[in-house]
C-alpha cells in the first residue's frame, strides 16, 4: 500500500559537504592523471577525501562520512542511488557507523561525491591521517539509562574538526567516540579520545559532564585508553580535544607508520608527561568555548503523557509468533513515553538499494524522519510509537529485514575482508555468513536453549590482525591469519576469547587456538556447548569465555587445530566461500599513508 506523504515525517538536514571539495577533488584527480603529480601524493590526497584503494587495481571503495550515524530520509535514498549507479547495488555499514561503497571506477568517483553533497554527505577525512567520523551511541537521546544526550557534543566535535587545518596531516589516523551510558556503550576505550557522560551534584545542584580518556586502540597492539579527566565541564570539551589532537600531531611518530597512533607517544613519553604536554597546549588556547549544545538538538515527536507506561512490553508480546520473536530482540522502550526503539539486522552490514529506500519511507512512517547506523553494523529507527512497531516489522519482512538476534550471538560483525581489502588475509566476510548459517542450523536442530544462553555473546572478525572488525574486544573474536602443511597454505583464523568494553574499561580477548577457516563454525559449536557442560549456575557465556582454562579449550578443539597434511581435507586449503586454492596474497595497505 503506498504511503501517504502527508503522513511522513521529513528530518532536518544536517549538511557537512561543500561543493568546494568535489571541485578540488576533480583538479587533484586530473593534475594526477596529466602526470602533473605522482601517485604517493594523489593517494594521500585522496585518502583525505575518503577515496581508497582496493585489492583490485581498477577500482576504488568509497566511505561516506557518517557523523554519530545520524542519517534522514532523502539522505538513505541518496546512498540507496550511489549503490546502484556507481557500486555493486548495495553499500556496506561500517564498524564505525560509516557506508562504504566498494568497486567503484575512478572515473565515477566525482559523479558519486557530487550525488552525496547534493543532500549534504561527504567523504571528507573519512579515511586518511586525519580526524576521523566521529561515533556515539545509536541510542543516545532516546536510552534510558543515560544522564543526558550526548549527540549535540558530538555534532559540535564534528563541526570543529571537519576542514580544520590542524588534524589534516597527523602523523597517523585519530578517533573520538562518545558514549551517553556509564557502561562505555560507545566504546571510548578503545579510541584516541573517548567521552563520556556524567553527571555529579555540587551544593545540591545537578551538573552534567563528561569522563574523558585517551590512547585507546585496537590492532596488533591493543591499549586500554587512560583516564585524563574524571569530570569535565562541557564548555571545557572542545578546548581539550583540540588540545590533545595538537600534542598528537607534534609527538606522534612519523617516521614509522606502525607505531604512529597516539598509544604509541603515550607510552614512549609516559602518560604524566603526555597529560603535561596537554595541560602546556591548553594555555594557549581558549579556556572555555561553547559546544552551541543547543544548536544540534534533535527534534523529538510530540509527547505522549496518556500512553500506558507498560505499552512497549505489551505490544512486544502481542501479534504473531514472528513478530514477537523480532521485537523480544531488536525493540526497546525509549525513555520519552509510548514511543519505541527497533533495530534492523543488516546480514554483514550490508544495504541494498531497495532496502535503502524502503528504510527512508519506514523512518518518515514511523519515527522521526531519520535513522542512526551502529557499531555493530545495523541500523537504528527511532520514535516509534510503539503500538506501530507491528506495522514496522511486517515493512522490513516485505524487504528481507525482518529477521531478529541485532547486536547478539547469531548477528557477528565483520570487515569487507579479502574480497576487497589489500592487506586482508582471508573473506571474513563469507567467515561471518558461514558461523551465522551454522549456529541457525544448530538452533534449528535442538540447540536452541544452548544458543539463546549464549545470546548476549558477541562474535566479532577481521580479515587480518588489524582488527577493523573489532576481535579484540568480541567474547569470541577471530582475525584473519594462515598456518603451513607441508609447504601449502592454509587459511586459517586466529580466536581470542573473553574481549569486552565495559565502564572498566576495554578487556581484549585471550589468545587461543589457530583454526582452520573451514572449521571455524565447528569449533564454535564445540565452544558452546563447553559452555553449556561447564558453566557455573548463573554465569554468563561472555563471564565463562573471559575464565575457562585455555589449554581445556586447546584440548576440546585439538582436531579442529591439527594441521598436518594427514589431518587436512582437500577444502581446507580453500578460503570460504572459494573454489581455489588459497594464496597469501596480502598487498600495500593504505591505512598507514
Amino acid at each position: 500500500m503506498p504511503i501517504d506523504d502527508a503522513v511522513k515525517t521529513q528530518a532536518p538536514p544536517r549538511r557537512f559537504a561543500s561543493a568546494k571539495d568535489i571541485e578540488e577533488f576533480v583538479s587533484v584527480l586530473e593534475a594526477y592523471e596529466r602526470g602533473v603529480i605522482g601517485p604517493d601524493e594523489f593517494r594521500t590526497f585522496r585518502l583525505t577525501r575518503g577515496i581508497y584503494g582496493q585489492r583490485q587495481d581498477d577500482v576504488q571503495m568509497i566511505r561516506v562520512k557518517i557523523p554519530q550515524g545520524i542519517l534522514n530520509g532523502d539522505q538513505l535514498r541518496r546512498l540507496g542511488r550511489v549503490a546502484r549507479e556507481h557500486s555493486r547495488g548495495f553499500g556496506h555499514v561500517t564498524t564505525r557507523q560509516n557506508v562504504q561503497f566498494h568497486f567503484v571506477k575512478m572515473a565515477g568517483v566525482p559523479k558519486a561525491m557530487e550525488a552525496l553533497e547534493a543532500v549534504g554527505l561527504t567523504t571528507r577525512e573519512a579515511c586518511g591521517n586525519t580526524v576521523r567520523n566521529i561515533t556515539a551511541c545509536p541510542m543516545a537521546g532516546v536510552c534510558a539509562d543515560e544522564p543526558f544526550d550526548v549527540t549535540p557534543y558530538g555534532e559540535a566535535l564534528t563541526r570543529f574538526f571537519l576542514r580544520n587545518p590542524i588534524c589534516q596531516a597527523l602523523p597517523r589516523k585519530f578517533k573520538i567516540a562518545l558514549s551517553g551510558c556509564p557502561t562505555d556503550c560507545a566504546m571510548g576505550a578503545m579510541h584516541d579520545i573517548g567521552v563520556i557522560a556524567r553527571t555529579r551534584e555540587v551544593d545540591g545542584r545537578r551538573e552534567i559532564g563528561f569522563k574523558v580518556v585517551i590512547g585507546g586502540g585496537l590492532s596488533v597492539s591493543p591499549q586500554n585508553a587512560w583516564v585524563l579527566h574524571e569530570f569535565l565541564p562541557p564548555e571545557r570539551l572542545l578546548p581539550v580535544c583540540e588540545a590533545i589532537v595538537r600534542v598528537f600531531d607534534r609527538t606522534g611518530n612519523r617516521k614509522n607508520k606502525g607505531q604512529a597512533r597516539m598509544k604509541y607517544a603515550i607510552r614512549k613519553l609516559g602518560f604524566e608527561t603526555f597529560k603535561a604536554e596537554i595541560e602546556k597546549e591548553l594555555f594557549g588556547l581558549p579556556g572555555m568555548r561553547d559546544p552551541e549544545a543547543g544548536r544540534y538538538v534533535e527534534d523529538a515527536r510530540p509527547p505522549r503523557p496518556e500512553a500506558p507506561a507498560d505499552l512497549h512490553t505489551r505490544i512486544a508480546r502481542s501479534g504473531v509468533p514472528s513478530f514477537r520473536a523480532w521485537a523480544a530482540t531488536n525493540t526497546r522502550p525509549q525513555r520519552q513515553r509510548g514511543y519505541s526503539m527497533a533495530f534492523i539486522t543488516l546480514p554483514r552490514g550490508d544495504v541494498t538499494t531497495e532496502q535503502f529506500e524502503a528504510i527512508a519511507g519506514i523512518a518518515e512512517t514511523y519515527g522521526n524522519g531519520a535513522v542512526r547506523t551502529a557499531q555493530d553494523q545495523n541500523i537504528l529507527v527511532r520514535w516509534v510509537k510503539s503500538e506501530e512497531l507491528p506495522a514496522v516489522h511486517r515493512a522490513l519482512e516485505a524487504i528481507g529485514l525482518g529477521q531478529g538476534e541485532a547486536g547478539r550471538l547469531l548477528d557477528p560483525t565483520s570487515c569487507p575482508g579479502a574480497e576487497s581489502c589489500k592487506i586482508a588475509v582471508t573473506g571474513s566476510r563469507e567467515l561471518a555468513l558461514a558461523v551465522k548459517s551454522a549456529l541457525s542450523a544448530s538452533a534449528g536442530n535442538g540447540g536452541g536453549h544452548l544458543v539463546e544462553a549464549a545470546s548476549d555473546l558477541r562474535i566479532k572478525i577481521s580479515g587480518c590482525p588489524n582488527s577493523c572488525g573489532q576481535h579484540h574486544v568480541a567474547g569470541i573474536g577471530f582475525h584473519g591469519a594462515a598456518r603451513n602443511a607441508n609447504g601449502r597454505a592454509v587459511p586459517a583464523y586466529q580466536m581470542f576469547l573473553g574481549g569486552s568494553v565495559d565502564g572498566d574499561g576495554a578487556h581484549f580477548g585471550r589468545r587461543s587456538a589457530k583454526i582452520p577457516a573451514r572449521r571455524v563454525p565447528e569449533a564454535l559449536t564445540r565452544l558452546l556447548a563447553l559452555f553449556r557442560d561447564e558453566r557455573l549456575p548463573g554465569e554468563s557465556a561472555l563471564a565463562f569465555y573471559k575464565r575457562v582454562d585455555l589449554e581445556r579449550v586447546n584440548t576440546v578443539l585439538a582436531d579442529l587445530t591439527a594441521c598436518s597434511e594427514a589431518d587436512l581435507r582437500d577444502d581446507d586449503f580453500k578460503d570460504i566461500g572459494s573454489d581455489r586454492p588459497f594464496e597469501m596474497e596480502v598487498g600495500e595497505g593504505e591505512c598507514a599513508t
